[in-house]
């Protein structure tokens, strides 16, 4: 078996509406057949989780999250981050919450322990709504432009993952998409 040099890592939380989007994203890239060089996990709200496993060596990690960006409810983004932001003067200090999830925060984190992070992508959606820790057991399942946008979302990972195993730098890989 090869050693997977991708991780796509699904990040969300089912009880507060579309932040719930890479969890089902998750759910649905599990029922696939995807090369061995590949793994996907659900962190679900598990930063500490998502923390220790940035620090094995992925040649790409792909967070799959829903992405507040101001655009349309359902539209789907790839977005690559500025790694050297991430230790900027004023950015926010490396810190973990022990129920949310944060990637900035996480990546913040692995990069503050020493972890050597290779390139990170981050395949987004707009969300509609999120719903509340204050609401009585939050609000469960995703909204119909976000449920919709699932579908896209996983081929958008299928696509990025095939391309990278095909040896595509990563700027062709972001002018492929």
């Amino acid at each position: 078996m090869t050693d997977p040099r991708i991780l796509i890592a699904c990040v969300g939380n089912i009880f507060l509406g579309d932040d719930g989007f890479g969890v089902e994203v998750a759910r649905r890239l599990l029922d696939r057949q995807l090369p061995s060089e590949v793994l996907v996990k659900d962190f679900g709200i598990r930063g500490l989780d998502l923390t220790y496993a940035l620090l094995n060596p992925y040649e790409v990690v792909i967070l799959v999250d829903a992405c507040p960006r101001g655009g349309t409810p359902g539209t789907v983004y790839l977005v690559e981050p500025d790694l050297l932001e991430l230790n900027a003067l004023n950015s926010a200090p490396a810190s973990l919450e022990a129920h949310s999830m944060n990637p900035m925060s996480v990546l913040r984190v692995v990069k503050s322990m020493g972890g050597a992070l290779g390139r990170v992508l981050i395949v987004g959606c707009e969300p509609a709504e999120f719903g509340s820790d204050s609401d009585e057991g939050g609000k469960l399942g995703l909204s119909d432009s976000v449920e919709s946008a699932v579908e896209e979302a996983v081929a958008m990972v299928e696509r990025l993952t095939s391309n990278i195993l095909a040896g595509l730098s990563t700027e062709q890989v972001l002018q492929l998409q």
